[in-house]
Parts: structure tokens; C-alpha cells; sequence
């Protein structure tokens, strides 16, 4: 069923044309008008031209002739016209004039280009001319409507001796202008065909442009794809060849903290985006789930090129948020790593037991109550340990986890002299924030020591005047100087595999937090976190 689109005023259906089509027939009929307006204007300018022309021919011919000394000798001799019309006809015959009459100041004639009407009175005004004006007029005539021109003829003395009268008849000017009109005509007609066949070239090129859609189809998309691009949560951005974005949907400008109006039209490289994902985005590379992170996203990026045939028109790459995902991960890490670490101490439980059974089978009790002793001694001073300093329990637990985690790979993971906080002093910062920063720095530390001799992280944790302190120190090889600036950045590892990802969340959530982070090396590499007091007090200064 057609829609009320596809119907006119009176309910009909509107032809089925396209945006193209429309456009061409508009653009003939406008080519038309035009060249239509303009013969016709150029037709009456024309008509107004050879009348001006022909005006001024006539005037300057009798002018000339009444200032003759033959015309004025003749019009006073005793027979005018014989020594009148042999003058009177040649200058007719070399100016293209259509008649010339030479009569008395009565008005009859002495010439004439029919020698019958000599001696007849002119038809036509006189009066001026007889009263010493020079004037023209369109009279008709014996020959017709003309336009001629009467001119006075005064002898020496000044006397009025005889009147000139010189014309071009209408329709010699009309045959003129019929040869000029011809001329026109084509001139019309090939600007017409020439308008034609360039709107039929636009029109064409449209018509490509547009597949052939009716300009209702046409704002139909328009308005569905606006509404698509605005309503999806995903980021949707169009780059360039050259790297320019052409297009950044509301979801792309939230992930990736920008302004959408200001963000079209600019480099990639000036969006101030992380320099992986720049590179990513410039190089116009296909990437399928690549993974990188800003100062709030954890983002999942797909690059897909685009061409129309041999042209390429530039990529189009989607953004999802993983933030949530990445935090759910971490936090299932941590489960797992409790769990690790409750397996490792039931491992280690059940050995020791074992050994406790095996004393006491010997016979050797006294040993078997020292050694157990000895052993429940360690673990609970450990606990009270970590329980009394830390009184915030996520933190409390991590370094359980991971102390525990650590023994069991012979890592040796101690808690400084200074180390003492409670759950107030990070109320502010969120658990899982925490958990990210921590962990993933003991983690670091832990693989750092595994070609150490002994082993060992400290990790310190307390308050200062400037907020939360995070410090994790071991022994191991430290850090390259030369990659220091690069350790909080996706994909750096120390195995040199490109699998890290542990440090570049530790560096996203200190920013987040506006916190700062230092790295440097003291018989080992030392990364130092200060988390502000309040959210947003200090800048963001994570080192690199």
C-alpha cells in the first residue's frame, strides 16, 4: 500500500521517482527558463537596438545631406527636381536608405524613389521641421511604416529654402531582426541541449550517489540512522584515509571522555587518546577485540576497513565498555586467589599434620607438640600481624591471598614496621580499586623475585597527610630505566611476551582516583601509589 508520503494533495499516487530524477527534470525546466528568458530578453533588445540604430542612420543621412550646398543650390534652382533626384537616389543607394524626399517648405515633393509621386505633398509631419526642429518619428508612408527623420534646409541667409526627409521602412528592420533572431535561436537552442546534457551528468552522478532513493526514502534513512547512531551504547566512530574522524556517535564520546561536536573533523592524534589506541586508529589496520585502556575504560576495539570498489573510503571501528567485565574479572581473580591461597594452607596443613601423625607413630610426642607448636606460632603471627596493622578487611585479605600464595612459590611477602591502616582512611576508594592496585602490584613483585636467591616483597600500607600510601618493594632484578616509562602501559611485561596487563590497570585506577605512582629502583624495584585524601584533589601525575 503506498504511503501518505506517495500520495498528492487530491490522493493519488505520486510517480515513483527517485531523488535523481526529480532533481533532472527540475534542472531541465529551470535550463529551459532561463534560456528561454534570455532569447527573449536578448530578442527585445535586439528589436530595441536595430530601432535605435536605424534612428540614428536616418537622422545623420538627412543631417548631412541638408548641409549640402548641392541640396540648397537645388532646392533654388528653377527646376529641383533635375538636379535633385539624380542626388537624391545615389545617396539613397550608397547609405541603404529606403527612400530619401527633398520637398518644399509647403511639403511637396522634388524626389522620390517612385518618380510618379514627385510633386505630391509628403505624408507625414511637418510642422516641426518647418519651425527649425530636427525630429524623427515612425509615419507610415507610401512605402509603409518607416521610421524617418525631417530635417530643415536654410539657404545662406538663413531662409527656410526646403525640408529633407530621409527613412528605413519597419520592415526592412524586421528582416534584420528575423536574421538576428535566427542567429539566436540556435545560439538558444545549443545552450538548451548543452544545460541538458549537464543536469543529465549531475543527475547521473546523483543519482549513483544516492541508489536511486526518493527523496521521502532518503530522509526516511537519514532520520533512522541519527536515531541508530544516538541510541546504540556502543561507540561508533568513521575515520578518514588521513586519520580525520568524520563521525563520533554519542556512545564513542562517552568512552572516550570527548566532546562529539568538537571531536569531527580533527586528527585522532589530537583527541588526546592513549598513544596505542592513536596508533591503532591512525594506521587504519584491521583489529578484531584488541583490547586498550583510557583513564576510566578498559575498551574492546574492532577496526573494519571500508571501500567502494578501487577507493577507500577509511575505517569504521566500534568501542565497547569492558570496564565492568575487567572489574568482574579482577574480582573473580581475587575469589581464585583466595581460593589458591586456602588450598596452598590446607596443602600445607595436611603435610604438617602429617608430619605431627608420623612423630607421634614413632613415638616421639614431645617432638610431635613442639613442631605443631611451632608451626600454628608462625602462621598466627602472620595473621595477627596483617589483621592488626590492616584494618580495612578487602586489603586484610588480598595480603592473606597473597602472602599465602607467594610461600607456597617461595616468595617470602612481609609487611613493613610502619604499616598501619584502617577502613576509614580508604572509605573513599572504591574495594575493587583495591583489590587492582594491590594485587596486581604483589603479582609484579612476586614474578619480579623468582631468579632471587631469597625472595622476599615488602609491602607497606599506611596514612599520610597527602592520603592512602601503597608501597611494594622487592628484591628482584629492578626496573630498566629505559622502560620506566613504559611499565603502566598495555601490553608491557617483563618476559617481554606482550601479555601485560596487570600494570596498565594498576596505572587506570590511580588515575581514576587522581593518585600518583612512582617507580624506582633500591636493591630491587620499589612502586610507591599515593591515593588522595578526597577524589579529585590532586592531578593526575602517574608515572611512566
Amino acid at each position: 500500500m503506498p504511503s501518505a508520503d506517495d500520495r498528492n494533495w487530491f490522493g493519488r499516487v505520486r510517480p515513483r521517482w527517485s531523488l535523481a530524477r526529480q532533481l533532472f527534470v527540475l534542472q531541465v525546466v529551470v535550463v529551459a527558463v532561463v534560456v528561454l528568458t534570455g532569447a527573449l530578453l536578448a530578442w527585445y533588445d535586439a528589436g530595441q537596438r536595430n530601432e535605435e540604430k536605424a534612428t540614428d542612420k536616418v537622422l545623420t543621412v538627412a543631417r548631412v545631406l541638408a548641409a549640402q550646398p548641392a541640396v540648397r543650390d537645388g532646392l533654388t534652382a528653377p527646376d529641383p527636381t533635375a538636379t535633385l533626384q539624380p542626388l537624391a537616389e545615389r545617396v539613397r543607394a550608397e547609405t541603404g536608405v529606403d527612400f530619401i524626399t527633398i520637398m518644399s517648405p509647403a511639403g511637396i515633393r522634388y524626389t522620390h524613389p517612385d518618380p510618379t509621386r514627385i510633386g505630391q505633398p509628403f505624408i507625414g509631419h511637418i510642422e516641426q521641421a518647418v519651425a527649425g526642429q530636427v525630429f524623427t518619428e515612425t509615419y507610415t508612408g507610401t512605402l509603409g511604416p518607416s521610421v524617418r527623420a525631417v530635417v530643415p534646409v536654410y539657404d545662406d541667409a538663413h531662409r527656410l529654402v526646403g525640408l529633407v526627409s530621409d527613412g528605413i521602412t519597419v520592415l526592412m528592420l524586421t528582416a534584420e531582426l528575423r536574421d538576428q533572431v535566427t542567429a539566436l535561436v540556435v545560439v538558444a537552442v545549443g545552450a538548451l541541449l548543452v544545460g541538458g546534457l549537464l543536469t543529465y551528468l549531475v543527475s547521473a552522478r546523483i543519482r549513483r550517489h544516492t541508489h536511486g532513493l526518493r527523496p521521502a526514502e532518503l530522509s526516511r534513512m537519514y532520520e533512522y540512522h541519527d536515531a541508530i547512531l544516538h541510541a546504540v551504547r556502543e561507540g561508533l566512530l568513521l575515520v578518514a584515509p588521513s586519520g580525520q574522524i568524520t563521525l563520533c556517535n554519542d556512545g564513542a564520546a562517552v568512552l572516550l571522555s570527548l566532546d562529539p561536536l568538537e571531536t569531527e573533523g580533527k586528527h585522532v592524534s589530537e583527541l588526546g587518546l592513549p598513544q596505542s589506541l592513536v596508533e591503532t586508529l591512525a594506521t587504519g589496520r584491521a583489529v578484531r577485540d584488541e583490547v586498550h585502556l583510557t583513564d576510566d575504560h578498559v575498551l574492546l576495539v574492532n577496526v573494519s576497513q571500508i571501500r567502494s570498489g578501487e577507493r577507500d573510503l577509511g575505517t569504521v571501528v566500534t568501542l565497547r565498555d569492558h570496564t565492568e567485565l575487567q572489574a568482574l574479572s579482577g574480582e573473580l581473580d581475587s575469589m581464585r586467589g583466595f581460593a589458591e591461597s586456602l588450598r596452598s594452607q590446607a596443602h600445607e596443613s595436611a603435610n604438617r599434620l602429617h608430619t605431627v601423625v608420623s612423630l607421634i607413630e614413632l613415638g616421639r610426642a614431645e617432638e610431635a607438640v613442639a613442631f605443631a607448636t611451632a608451626e600454628l606460632r608462625l602462621a598466627q603471627q602472620l595473621t595477627d600481624r596483617v589483621v592488626g596493622a590492616v584494618g580495612e578487611s578487602v586489603l586484610a585479605a588480598v595480603l592473606l591471598g597473597k602472602s599465602a600464595e607467594a610461600g607456597e612459590r617461595g616468595v617470602e611477602v612481609v609487611l613493613s614496621a610502619d604499616t598501619e591502616i584502617d577502613d576509614i582512611d580508604v572509605g573513599h576508594i572504591d574495594s575493587r580499586d583495591l583489590v587492582t592496585i594491590l594485587g596486581n602490584l604483589i603479582d609484579n613483585a612476586v614474578e619480579a623475585t623468582m631468579e632471587s636467591a631469597r625472595p622476599r616483597v615488602e609491602v607497606t600500607l599506611r596514612s599520610t597527610e597527602d592520603g592512602v600510601l601503597i608501597q611494594v618493594a622487592d628484591n628482584g632484578p629492578g626496573v630498566d630505566p629505559g622502560s620506566a616509562q613504559r611499565v603502566f602501559q598495555r601490553g608491557w611485561s617483563t618476559k617481554d611476551d606482550g601479555r601485560g596487563l596487570g600494570l596498565a590497570l594498576v596505572g587506570q585506577s590511580v588515575r581514576r582516583h587522581r593518585g600518583s605512582i612512582d617507580v624506582h629502583n633500591e636493591g630491587g624495584a620499589v612502586f610507591t601509589v599515593l591515593l588522595p585524601s578526597r577524589f579529585g584533589c590532586r592531578g593526575s601525575d602517574v608515572a611512566r
